[in-house]
């Protein structure tokens, strides 16, 4: 008898820049945190706003709005930082809103379209169809490049 195997699942946290909604790994956020002063480091990328101090960690500050060339927003009551650990690194990415935790089965996510308009096709690893949204899938190797 043949097994079927169940569609396996990528665990995401969602979270809003400008119109869209783009998606991380959950296993690869430590935890949302809300926006907090933001130490300025001289000499650093536009991209990376400063460091802050995170539970007795210096953690660097990337806003994502300047790093996918998106137009600055005022900080408000739903911006966030998403922290997210890779190669045991630390980094903070402040947002426009962190909106769910989801559960989307693999079968719903598609390969990154050919043409993507305001955000480099690098930093896309794919797009979700969930329910009615459309989810923007996005590599954290990729965005803490160059």
């Amino acid at each position: 008898m043949s097994k079927i195997s169940a569609p396996s699942v990528l665990k995401v946290i969602a979270f809003q820049l400008g119109d869209n909604e783009y998606a991380l790994p959950i296993h690869q956020v430590q935890s949302i945190e809300r926006l907090m002063p933001i130490t300025r480091v001289p000499k650093t990328v536009p991209f990376i706003k400063g460091v802050i101090n995170l539970r007795g960690v210096v953690t660097p500050i990337i806003d994502l709005r300047t790093r996918f060339g998106l137009p600055e927003k005022e900080f408000d009551d739903g911006t966030r930082i998403i922290v997210a650990t890779l190669n045991e690194m630390e980094v903070g990415f402040i947002v426009d809103g962190a909106n769910d935790v989801l559960d989307i089965s693999e079968e719903f996510i598609e390969p990154q379209p050919e043409m993507v308009g305001e955000i480099e096709a690098e930093y896309i690893t794919g797009v979700a169809k969930w329910e009615k949204r459309l989810l923007i899938l996005l590599s954290l190797e990729k965005i803490l490049e160059k």
